[in-house]
């Protein structure tokens, strides 16, 4: 009697990315074109006023594809600002997720190690910034400090490293006792190698999955602060300076608002589903 063999779990249901992933990464892609591929092949002056062109309506509401996303109160071509600015608020947002993401895994891997009063210290600071609206330290830090780029770049590192580093705490603590550990330190390897080249490739996937979930927020700390006007400055453009500057201008010529707040309402939301759908794998991966 032959004994049938079932398939495995992976050739009965393979991985296939839902349809709202999908949408989402073909925005973010197309958002990319837009901020990377297009003024390479078309330079664009995203500063060149034209008092004659202030106001013009988009493409398709009554104006021309020469300013396809219309013209500001200046005369200045929104497609062009509007590049400008996603260029400038991504690079924000991903340089700030980045160091954010160092700085805790670093300081969540030190205090894992040393414990006693090095994992006090860093558990407090942990408590203290989850329990801190962000947005209220980083009017008052700017208030102190000064409206520039690098302290709006510091800003955005320091936002959701608390996450990063409980994580990393939780993660190194559970693998300091596994076998390919204890393998390593048999063998010679110092703590530090031991943490750079075995514990954080095992927990690295986690690590990432937080990092698509933080990078939206990231993206909106930094709008929201360009729109209170403490963000990026003039000349430089961002999708939330962008929109202040189209307040007064709401009834009269809504696309100056409309299209950056279009803009970060579908950047976010579809960087929230690229992170739920890699959260959700990650999950599944673990329970298999």
């Amino acid at each position: 009697m032959s004994v049938r063999t079932s398939p495995s779990r992976q050739e009965i249901q393979p991985f296939r990315p839902p349809i709202a992933a999908g949408l989402a990464l073909g925005w973010i892609l197309a958002l990319l074109s837009l901020g990377l591929v297009v003024p390479l092949l078309a330079p664009l002056d995203a500063n060149q006023v034209d008092l004659s062109a202030r106001l013009l309506p988009p493409a398709g509401f009554g104006g021309s594809l020469e300013h396809p996303f219309g013209t500001d109160q200046l005369g200045r071509d929104l497609f062009a600002r509007v590049c400008s600015a996603i260029r400038i608020s991504l690079l924000l947002a991903l340089v700030g997720t980045v160091a954010g993401a160092c700085l805790g895994i670093a300081l969540g891997f030190a205090a894992a190690h040393f414990g006693g009063l090095v994992d006090d210290l860093v558990t407090t600071l942990i408590d203290f910034q989850a329990a801190l609206p962000f947005l209220v330290l980083a009017i008052a830090s700017i208030a102190f400090l000064g409206t520039n780029i690098y302290v709006l770049l510091l800003l955005v590192s320091l936002y959701g490293w608390e996450r990063y580093a409980r994580l990393a705490r939780g993660l190194a603590l559970s693998h300091r006792n596994n076998r390919y550990v204890t393998a390593a330190r048999t063998y010679g390897a110092s703590w530090p190698t031991i943490y750079w080249r075995h514990i954080l490739p095992n927990v690295s996937g986690i690590l990432a999955v937080n990092a698509t979930l933080n990078f939206p927020e990231s993206l909106l700390l930094e709008t929201t602060l360009s729109f209170l006007g403490l963000g990026v400055q003039p000349p430089n453009a961002s999708l939330g300076s962008i929109m202040n500057a189209g307040r007064d201008h709401l009834f009269s010529a809504w696309w100056i608002a409309v299209v950056p707040g279009l803009l970060i309402f579908f950047t976010t939301f579809s960087l929230s589903v690229l992170g739920d759908m890699l959260n959700s794998g990650d999950m599944a991966e673990r329970v298999a």
